[in-house]
This record gives C-alpha cells, structure tokens and sequence, in this order.
C-alpha cells in the first residue's frame, strides 16, 4: 500500500480552514481519484488559540512558516499566508530548496517574484501550483495549460474583481455615488484590507500579469501592466453609458500586438446585452479568445471559501496525479520577455463633456476631433435648465493616442466646463 501524501498547510484563516475541511470531507473522493490518502501533518498561522470551524488539535503547530516548510515529513506545501514579501515569499523559498511542491493562492507574490520562483522550482524539479491565485472558482489557468495548451491564444480579457464588479451594478440599480456604495462594500467585508488594491485595480493587475504569461508564454511582468480603477467612475457616467447602452466594467485586458505585450486594466464600456455587460454583482468572469477555438467563456465565483478552497486542493490532486506542467505551462527557459506596449489596439471611445452653452461650442468639440482623425458614431445632448450643457460623444475606432491629444486640445477651445469623461468600449468578439 503506498504511503499517505503528507500535507503542510500555513495560514488558517477563512480559505486555509476551508482546505482543512474538504480534505477530510472528500478523503474517500480524492483517494478514488489520486490512488493515495492524504495526511495533514503539521499547520501554522498567526494564533494557535484562535476559535476555528475546522479542529486543528489533531495537527502538529509550527508558529514559523518557514520550519513548517522545511520538515522532513511533509510533500506538499501550502501557502495560504498572503501578501508579496515576508514570511509567505521566505517559506515557498524553503520548500523549494527543500525539494518540497507547492500549492499556494498568493497572486501578489507570483506577480512580483513568479518568474525567480518558476526557475527555482524547475531546477530543484518540483512543481508550483496556483490555480486558487487567479478567480477563485474558475479553472482559468487549467484551460489555458491543458484543454488549450497548444491552441493559439489572441486575448485574454475579463472581470477579475467581484468587488469592483459589487460596486459598479450596485450604483448602477441604486442609482447612489460611489462613496455610498464604497462604504456598502466595506461594511459588508468585500474589500481587502486595504481597499486600493480591489478598487485600484490592483489586484485585477496582479491576475492579469498572470494569465498574461500563461497565454503568451512570457515571462511575468507586472509592471508592464496599465492601470487605472474606479474611483473616478460617477453615477453620471453609469446613467449615461446605460442610455447609450453599455455597462462599465472594471477589464483587464492582455493582448500580443506587433508593438508588443499589451496589458491594461481599466474601467470599460462593454454592450449591456453581452455576456461581459449581463455580469452581476461579486461574479467573475474570464474570455479567452483563440484563433482555433474561437471565444471560450469562464463565469463563476472570484472569492470566497468554497471555491478557492476547492481550487487549492485541486492542485493538490494534480500534484499527486504526476502532473508535469510548469509554473507558467511553458518551461522557464523558454519563456519569452516580450516587449511592451503602451499603445493600446484601436477601439471605440465614450467621451462625455460638459460644455458652456454657446453659439459655436459643439462645433469647436468636433474639429478638435477632427483635427485627429476622429470620426463621431454617435452623440447626444441632454436638456438643461443651467448654462452648461452635458453632451455625449461615443467615436469610432481610434487610437488611444489619438484621444490623448484631443483631451489636450479641449481646454483651449475655451468651452470646456469640466474635465472631460473618456472610456474605451471594448470591442467584442463573440
């Protein structure tokens, strides 16, 4: 009889103890699957004393990650500690060294120190597993590394923060500011201890840097990413995109280019009736477009217990399964550092304004707009009681760069009430 894989888990708190609970609740499913037992040996966390759903009596403690991930008794390491540095990073680089495999959920590691980590993993011949890193209860990285390993990938794009995605169609059907719904979210523990990491777009970017390196076989570059989040979107904008009929979206977005790796993430217009504008409250979801397969749509929960704990123990299966897929699916050594772009694809642009109600204002908009090559789709001016008038302008495709150098030029025509709104509203292949 072969001998039980032995189990290390640091970190107990809401995903850690929910690992902890579907392995003994699933023992029977996973020997079934895997052919072995799996023994939880040791554990570590903050508090030993701390009341928990999930007994931990029966584990041995280790108040210091780092000793956890170097016992001699223990197979798999999981990391569920969290953030980039500290004790989280120094642990997973213990177990490496230890020639110990690892299952860790830490996207802000990966994104900061992934490719040191997959080099050192593929030369000590153990394996780095994530898949509870990137939308939860999603299998994004298992499509993208096995069903399509060897389909070409065009873009990845998608919802990558249910909060984000909470609190734009939370102001959308309350028709409240966003501070309001800000607070909303806060109160109901959605954010992250420190808020401008969901609504900064942070933590999309950290998701984005990832999958971008599974689509496109490069290495990680998180600072290649364009960021932008939500604060800045207004209930105004939310009730005029609607009245165009579009939804904002917090999108990030990767793509190859022939000027290079394009990864943003930004607030987006998107059509009210596609699947991306049909999305709802904490709901992730991930497009991945393909030139053999067309568009392959993942939805499911972003967070929460069940679905990152069940991401978790399926790397832990993997693991045990003999699986042989890389960090990032390609080998590190072939991965390649692609150059970056900072000019996004040309694409559709929402522009609202505010404008000083006068003979000849609309007329200086438009060969401000003319001037660069940009052609109206579509516009409309809404009634007003005040001397400004609101105007909405949704152009045809255009370069980004193109739109920078009209939100130059307004300001001079000298009938501009306010700075101007601009969205890009991405285009939609399926």
């Amino acid at each position: 009889m072969l001998s039980p894989i032995r189990i290390g888990i640091s970190g107990l708190g809401t995903v850690g103890v929910g690992v902890i609970q579907i392995l003994r609740n699933y023992s029977n499913s996973i020997e079934v699957k895997t052919g072995r037992t799996i023994k939880i040996v040791a554990v570590s966390a903050k508090s030993r004393t701390k009341i928990r759903d999930q007994p931990i009596d029966s584990y041995q403690w280790e108040s210091d990650p780092v000793s956890l991930a170097l016992r001699d008794d223990i197979d798999i390491y999981v990391e569920l500690i969290g953030g980039e540095n500290g004790v989280a990073k120094e642990s997973i680089e213990a177990a490496i060294s230890k020639g110990v495999h690892v299952v860790t959920a830490n996207k802000a590691l990966l994104a900061m120190h992934g490719n040191k980590l997959a080099k050192a993993s593929e030369e000590r011949g153990v394996l780095l597993k994530f898949e509870a890193a990137v939308a939860g209860g999603i299998p994004v990285i298992k499509v993208l590394n096995e069903a399509l390993s060897i389909n070409k990938v065009t873009r990845v794009m998608g919802v990558m923060n249910g909060s984000c995605n909470y609190i734009l169609t939370r102001m959308e059907e309350s028709e409240l500011s966003y501070a309001s719904i800000f607070k909303e979210a806060d109160d109901l523990g959605f954010l992250e201890a420190d808020p401008t990491l969901d609504v900064g777009g942070i933590d999309s970017a950290h998701k984005l840097a990832l999958l971008s390196s599974l689509a496109f076989g490069t290495t990680v570059n998180f600072s290649g990413v364009n960021v932008q989040g939500i604060e800045a979107i207004s209930i105004d904008d939310i009730k005029h995109a609607s009245d165009m009929g579009f939804r904002i979206k917090l999108l990030g977005v990767c793509e190859m280019t022939e000027a290079g790796l394009e990864q943003r993430v930004k607030p987006c217009l998107v059509p009210a009736g596609s699947p991306l504008g049909l999305l709802e409250g904490g709901t992730n979801m991930v497009v991945i477009e393909t030139e053999d397969s067309g568009s392959i749509i993942l939805q499911g929960p972003g967070a929460g217990r069940n679905p990152t704990a069940h991401a978790v123990v399926s790397d832990i299966i993997d693991i045990i399964n003999g699986s042989k897929i890389k960090t990032f699916g390609t080998p590190y050594k072939l991965l390649k550092n692609a150059l970056v772009s900072n000019f996004s694809v040309d694409a559709p642009y929402y522009i609202r304004l505010l404008l000083e109600d006068k003979p000849g204002a609309l007329a200086k908009v438009t060969t401000c707009l003319g001037k660069e090559g940009i052609s109206i789709n579509r516009m409309r001016q809404y009634d007003h009681k005040s001397s400004k008038a609101p105007v909405l302008i949704v152009t045809h495709s255009t370069s980004s760069d193109s739109i920078e150098k009209v939100l130059k030029e307004l300001p001079k025509t000298e009938v501009i009430a306010q700075e101007p709104v601009t969205l890009r509203i991405e285009e939609l292949n399926y």
